[in-house]
C-alpha cells in the first residue's frame, strides 16, 4: 500500500495562525532565522508559501505563542526559566525540540551542568535532528506537527 501524500495546506490549524517562538539558546537560533526569512519570501505558488500562509513565526514574545521551538543547549541554570517562558505561552501549546543541544545536550551531553533535552522540562511534540539542523528541516518539524494535531500521519 500506498502512502497518503497530505499537502501542507490541507491540514486544519483550527482557524487561525500559529504564532511561534523561538527560544534562542545557541547556533540553531540562526537556522530558526534562516527559515523564517525563507517564509517571509516565499512567492505563491512555492512550497513553502503553502506553510507560511498559518505561520507566524518571528512572534516577539511567548505571550500569545501556540508554538515553542528550544533551539540550543539547555542548562540547569536555565531549567527555570524554560519552564516559566513554558507557563506564559498559551494554553494550546506545543513543543519543538529544534537540533541535537535541545533534542539530547548535543556534544555537551556528559557535561555536569546540561539538562539532557528539553524532554525532561516540557512535552515535546516534534523532534528535528541535526547540528545544526538546516532551515528546511524546521518547516518539516512545523508540517509534522500540523499533521500530528489533524491526525493525519506522515
Amino acid at each position: 500500500m500506498g502512502e497518503a501524500q497530505v499537502r501542507v495546506d490541507e491540514v486544519p490549524l483550527g482557524g487561525t495562525r500559529w504564532r511561534v517562538h523561538d527560544l534562542a539558546l545557541a547556533c540553531c537560533a540562526l537556522e530558526y532565522a534562516a527559515a523564517s526569512v525563507r517564509l517571509k519570501t516565499a512567492r505563491a505558488g512555492d512550497s513553502d508559501a503553502e506553510l507560511a500562509r498559518g505561520l507566524d513565526l518571528l512572534a516577539p514574545g511567548p505571550e500569545g505563542a501556540d508554538v515553542l521551538v528550544v533551539s540550543g543547549t539547555v542548562t540547569d541554570a536555565l531549567a527555570p526559566s524554560v519552564l516559566a517562558i513554558w507557563e506564559r505561552m498559551r494554553r494550546s501549546r506545543h513543543v519543538i525540540s529544534f537540533g541535537s543541544c535541545a533534542n539530547s545536550g548535543g556534544p555537551y551531553w556528559d557535561s555536569y551542568c546540561v539538562t539532557k533535552g528539553v524532554d525532561q522540562l516540557l512535552p515535546v511534540d516534534v523532534y528535528v535532528p541535526g547540528c545544526p539542523p538546516r532551515p528546511e528541516a524546521l518547516l518539516d518539524g512545523l508540517a509534522q506537527l500540523r499533521r500530528q494535531l489533524a491526525g493525519v500521519e506522515s
